[in-house]
């Protein structure tokens, strides 16, 4: 009887031990384990990171980093970091963390738009996905790449398309630009081809003309007339005269492009680059900037007109003035002159 009361008792205080163990154990995988008053926090996990790397960025966001120890060494997760973007929901438990990180890698949204030039490009992209501005850099010139599809060191920023795109955010230099291909090719499909020829363009020259269509305004609405002027100096073999194609020139001569030219000299004009159309003729071997969708669209949908000239309107601000003949144009000429030395722009 002695011996029964005895094991009774240690079976009971064995399930009373396994209870508190259970609890316990429970409790590190099931009671919520968040520090953050948002309703969600997002983590970025580099590709060579380790579980310290994780942990780190971890201890922030959690109350017990202790029982998530736990929980990850327990999961297997410590030895099978996964890099990427991840969501951890406010209120979420140490289970519903790891496999939060462990499988749950969400795409993040990539914008640009108006980039200057590709390094530009480079150091935006890099602030919005883990490859760093000068691996982006190295993708974007690979000379073996721009050959084998089409593009050279001067037109290779005519592949990349201003919008938002959803990537993976350890997506690699190569894996984007492989993906900014693959969005070229979608758009430019046959029928937006056919208007670019339409205009005698290719869509490399449609792009590098919106670059100069963008620059000289800013109005959406005008792009198809500025268009127009341009395309009817192309077509009947005038220079195109265009004063932003003559800032780049400037800008890239010196190699200062933080620079800011308010006003385009004389002296600016006779700038030995291929890029200032007062000097050559025809386009310049490259865009001197991203233009915007609705740049390329006022390109390949331009406006039909007899305009050849046009200058800032100082009464209508953003838009201009648009004139058939040389008289019309340098009576529309005066007032932007008269307005812009009033004040006091001499650069």
């Amino acid at each position: 009887m002695y011996i029964k009361k005895i094991i009774a008792a240690t079976a009971v205080i064995g399930m009373i031990v396994g209870g508190i163990f259970a609890y316990t154990i429970y409790g590190k995988f099931f009671s919520p384990n968040t520090a953050f008053n948002n309703e969600e926090a997002h983590l970025y996990v580099k590709t060579d990171a380790t579980y310290s790397d994780v942990r780190a960025d971890l201890e922030p966001l959690i109350d017990d980093i202790e029982s998530f120890d736990q929980v990850a060494e327990r999961k297997g997760y410590v030895s099978n970091i996964k890099p990427g973007h991840f969501i951890i929901e406010k209120g979420s438990n140490n289970n519903e963390i790891v496999n939060a990180i462990r499988s749950g890698n969400i795409p993040v949204k990539i914008s640009f738009n108006n980039q200057e030039r590709l390094e530009n490009l480079a150091g935006r992209i890099s602030q919005q996905i883990e490859a760093d501005s000068t691996a982006l850099l190295e993708a974007f010139t690979d000379a073996e790449f721009l050959k084998a599809n089409g593009f050279s060191e001067e037109t290779a920023l005519t592949m990349y398309l201003p919008n938002t795109y959803e990537l993976y955010w350890n997506t690699t230099a190569e894996e984007y630009r492989k993906r900014m291909l693959t969005e070229y090719n979608r758009f430019w499909t046959d029928a937006r081809k056919a208007k670019a020829e339409a205009q005698g363009l290719t869509p490399t020259e449609v792009y590098v003309l919106a670059s100069i269509v963008q620059k000289e305004t800013a109005k959406n609405d005008e792009r198809p007339r500025v268009a127009g002027v341009y395309l009817n100096r192309l077509h009947n073999g005038w220079k195109l005269d265009a004063d932003p194609t003559v800032i780049y020139a400037v800008k890239k001569q010196q190699g200062d492009f933080d620079q800011v030219i308010k006003r385009v000299l004389y002296k600016d004009l006779e700038t030995d680059s291929p890029y200032n159309t007062y000097k050559y003729g025809g386009l310049p071997p490259g865009p001197i900037f991203m233009p915007d969708l609705s740049a390329i669209n006022a390109v390949l949908n331009p406006e039909s007109h007899q305009y050849y000239f046009f200058v800032a309107d100082v009464s209508n601000p953003g838009y201009h003035l648009f004139a058939k003949t040389v008289a019309q144009h340098n009576a529309n000429r005066k007032q932007y002159i008269d307005w812009i030395n009033k004040q006091g722009i001499t650069r």
